[in-house]
């Protein structure tokens, strides 16, 4: 509690992380680094010292510099005392309760206590139409010259306890129709200013922009009083991040563009789905052994044909054998069974790998999730990948500690926010539950949405869930893999989209009719 009642006195170099000026140091004792965010808590043996009977002292002078008046700086009684100025605080009765000081070569210093109080809230009554707060007792002067007749304070301890201030204020500022935040167009004072708003009553809160200063006080420096004044008439209403003006997309909605990046390469999946597109993530499943990632490796093969920057992520297989995978789908040869002539191997590497943008990630044996989010991020941001695969879940969340549902929960929170971030297309593979009935999902039981693997977030942060089902013990059927769509989020268009045969020596799937492979069946799979 007591960290809540101090107030700031003074900044001070930071042990923790060599700061020369980001720690500051608190009435109480304690002490805050917004550099590096290291606290340390009051003590009892070194109490600071406090002076109770402060008074005015010196004189209201004019400050020709910062074209301040002296009848401004005698209503606030910012007052001159040799080289300092002295900035005054009073209680509700007009009693002086403290003094900041500030020298010459910009030291502060306390003296008394503000109570929590905006610098001039004194002069000002508790109920108005507006009412305008800047982040120091100079811009304060500065705003009250442009705007003589208006309530204008300031924060007591600066930008660095902002949402404090205005907390232990809130009843003074209810009671005023519009409040207007002031602060420096600087990284803390934006920053001071998101806090504030924060904690202040929706649809009220409005905001002063000062784009070619860095505050108030600069501007009359410059004989712009015009410029203060059209910041707090112009101030707009608060706003914070994330919610958007709908009125505003005018432009974004008119010129919309479809974003499908590129087609799938089978009709029925393209027909259903209306193609791959940017800001998506994909979720692949299947049965063991079903196809999940010979699927993923055609279908990344497809886009790197077309020209796509593509990242892939085989996390339970070395590069090495991503790399044959994908170079057998594209020359239709199986390179990864087996020994091959290294001409032949030289040469089928030349025509994929060699004129493909792939990148892949080298982790083999190494899961931890930190590492390879960051490696994600970095083949978005960094390289440029616009469709990245990820095979597969499980492997990804083996490397945390604790409660498969949590940490899937969490994993996919990660992926999805990623994916919005950077607005990659991402491909990511995943395991099912075992079903509850006799026929297993190897034997191709039908898949449906409730059986993807250890939490509902898999299915509820995916735009696409496509599976894929095969009866690996059927003598006749055993390549006809059926493809279906369990969720689009984007058309909401789901079911059966057809059926795949998987060429073992080719290493791909052609999309095929269902009956020709069925109709040899005595008794049909329930797909």
């Amino acid at each position: 509690m007591a960290d809540i009642e101090s107030e700031f006195v003074r900044h001070l170099p930071c042990e923790h992380c060599g700061s020369s000026d980001a720690n500051s140091l608190y009435s109480d004792g304690h002490t805050h680094c917004f550099a590096c965010n290291h606290h340390t808590r009051s003590s009892d043996d070194e109490p600071m010292t406090s002076f109770t009977n402060v008074q005015l002292q010196g004189v209201a002078t004019s400050l020709p510099k910062r074209n301040i008046s002296q009848q401004i700086c005698e209503l606030y009684k910012i007052y001159l005392d040799g080289e300092s100025l002295r900035f005054h605080y009073f209680d509700e009765g007009g009693r002086v309760i403290g003094v900041k000081t500030k020298t010459k070569d910009k030291q502060f210093r306390y003296e008394g206590a503000t109570d929590g109080r905006f610098f001039g809230q004194n002069l000002y009554p508790s109920h108005g139409k507006t009412i305008v707060i800047f982040e120091g007792e100079l811009d304060a002067a500065s705003g009250s010259e442009a705007m003589p007749k208006w309530p204008i304070v300031s924060l007591p301890s600066g930008a660095a306890a902002a949402k404090r201030s205005i907390q232990r204020n809130l009843e003074f500022l209810q009671g005023y129709e519009k409040i207007v935040l002031f602060f420096d167009n600087d990284d803390a004072g934006q920053q001071a200013l998101q806090d504030a708003a924060s904690v202040l009553p929706p649809g009220k809160t409005f905001v002063a922009h000062l784009p070619t200063y860095k505050d108030a006080s600069e501007a009359l420096q410059d004989n712009d009083f015009e410029s203060v004044r059209q910041a707090i008439y112009k101030a707009n209403p608060y706003q914070p991040d994330g919610i958007v003006d709908a009125k505003t997309l005018y432009e974004s909605v008119t010129n919309h563009t479809e974003n499908c990046l590129h087609e799938y390469p089978f009709k029925g999946l393209q027909d259903k789905t209306h193609g791959i597109k940017l800001g998506t993530l994909t979720t692949v499943v299947a049965g063991t052994g079903i196809g999940k990632s010979s699927f993923c490796r055609q279908l990344c093969a497809h886009l790197l044909n077309k020209g796509e920057r593509c990242g892939y992520l085989g996390l339970e297989e070395s590069v090495r054998q991503t790399t044959l995978g994908l170079m057998s789908v594209d020359q239709e040869k199986a390179f990864h069974i087996g020994t091959h002539d290294r001409k032949e191997l030289a040469k089928a590497f030349d025509d994929s790998i060699g004129r493909w943008n792939l990148f892949l990630y080298d982790g083999f044996g190494s899961v931890d999730p930190d590492v390879i989010y960051n490696r994600v991020e970095y083949l978005a941001t960094g390289l440029d990948c616009r469709v990245i695969f990820v095979d597969h879940l499980s492997i990804l969340i083996s490397g945390l500690d604790g409660d498969e549902r949590r940490m899937i929960d969490k994993t996919m929170t990660r992926l999805r926010s990623l994916v919005e971030r950077t607005q990659v297309a991402m491909f990511l593979v995943s395991h099912l539950r075992r079903t509850q009935t006799d026929q297993n999902h190897e034997e191709g039981a039908k898949v449906n949405i409730g059986q993807l693997r250890g939490s509902a977030a898999i299915a509820q942060l995916s735009d696409m869930v496509i599976a894929l089902e095969r009866n690996q013990q059927s003598d006749s059927a055993g390549n006809a893999t059926t493809l279906r769509v369990l969720k689009n989020r984007y058309s909401g268009e789901t079911g059966t989209v057809g059926t795949l045969e998987y060429d073992l020596n080719k290493c791909k799937f052609y999309e095929t009719n269902a009956s020709d492979y069925f109709s040899k069946e005595t008794e049909s799979p329930d797909f």
